[in-house]
Order: C-alpha cells, then sequence, then structure tokens
C-alpha cells in the first residue's frame, strides 16, 4: 500500500469554513501521540524511513497502532510506501522495541480534525509546539497510480483555496526537532 499525502501550513478556522461550503463530511476528532524510534542498525534520519508508536485517544476510546514508513518516493509529495498495524498495548510495543535496541527519538502529540472529500481524507492538524497544517490524503495498491493520486491532492488543496506549490514534505517530526 502507498501513502499519498500533501501538507501545507494553513489557518484552521478558514480550512473548516470552506470545507463546510465544500459540504465534506466531518468524520471525528482524535489525539494522537506518535512515538518515532531510531534503528540500532541503520539511521532513519539518512534513510528518510520512519518508524513509530502512534497512541490514539477519542470519544470511541483508546487505541495503539505501529506504522513503518519507507522512504519518500517522489520530489513533490510525500508519498511513501507504508506498513501500519494495530497492537494491543503500546507500552508493551515500546518494551519490545527498546528491548531490540530502538530508542525513542521524540514524541509529536497533535489534535487532529479529520473530513472526507471527495475520496480523500483532509485532515486538519494542530501540532504541539509545531503549528497549525492541513493534510490532504489518499491510498493506492499500486505504484503507477501515485501521480493521478497526487494531483487529485493538489485539486482538493485548490478547492480548500490553498496552494499545492507551498506543501511541506518535512514530517511533523523533523518540524518538532527543527523548532
Amino acid at each position: 500500500m502507498y501513502e499519498v499525502e500533501v501538507k501545507v501550513s494553513a489557518d484552521l478556522e478558514a480550512v473548516r469554513d470552506r470545507l463546510e461550503d465544500l459540504g465534506a463530511t466531518r468524520k471525528r476528532t482524535v489525539v494522537q501521540a506518535d512515538t518515532y524510534y531510531d534503528a540500532p542498525h541503520r539511521s532513519f534520519p539518512e534513510t528518510d524511513e520512519a518508524l513509530r508508536i502512534r497512541r490514539e485517544s477519542s470519544d470511541d476510546g483508546d487505541e495503539s497502532r505501529i506504522t513503518y514508513k519507507g522512504p519518500l518516493l517522489d520530489d513533490e509529495s510525500k508519498s511513501r510506501e507504508e506498513f501500519e498495524t494495530g497492537v494491543d498495548d503500546g507500552e508493551t510495543m515500546d518494551a519490545v522495541l527498546t528491548s531490540l535496541g530502538f530508542e525513542a527519538a521524540a514524541t509529536v502529540r497533535k489534535e487532529r480534525e479529520r473530513y472526507w472529500l471527495e475520496g480523500y481524507t483532509v485532515t486538519l492538524d494542530a501540532v504541539d509546539d509545531v503549528g497549525e497544517y492541513v493534510e490532504v490524503e489518499t491510498e493506492v495498491t499500486e505504484e503507477n497510480d501515485l501521480e493521478s493520486a497526487r494531483e487529485g491532492a493538489y485539486d482538493v488543496l485548490e478547492r480548500l483555496d490553498l496552494d499545492p506549490d507551498d506543501q511541506l514534505r518535512t514530517s511533523y517530526l523533523g518540524l518538532l526537532l527543527e523548532s
């Protein structure tokens, strides 16, 4: 599976209003704490990979997931191969990783509002110590579908009165570490 994602800095209130005008479906709001890990056998910042445990809380309850993100696949978006699965206990998964030599690098906390618009998930993110951002993303199963999915994400950004040329390819972890 491939994740196609574009992200821009934005005024969330203005985007929220525009989503309402466009008839987007509001999904839910969640709070996430993403703990990123460094590998003992290679440098993820150098290889442009990421390994994280995400702990998510919402009105529906709490859940934890582990995610591996491969290197970026193009120079025009944050598209990458991704593998993710649920874990019953985030603390136990953390213990497994640290016992294997992985070290927690940083934790990114954010509040996310999710919307659905024309086949894309639009997420309004308020990220602690980093700022406000909008992500437009979708998933494709074939690598040859990346370009059309990316163009669709750009179209969604434009409909939200946001400029795809303003996109950031830096992760929230990278932005946090830069601040």
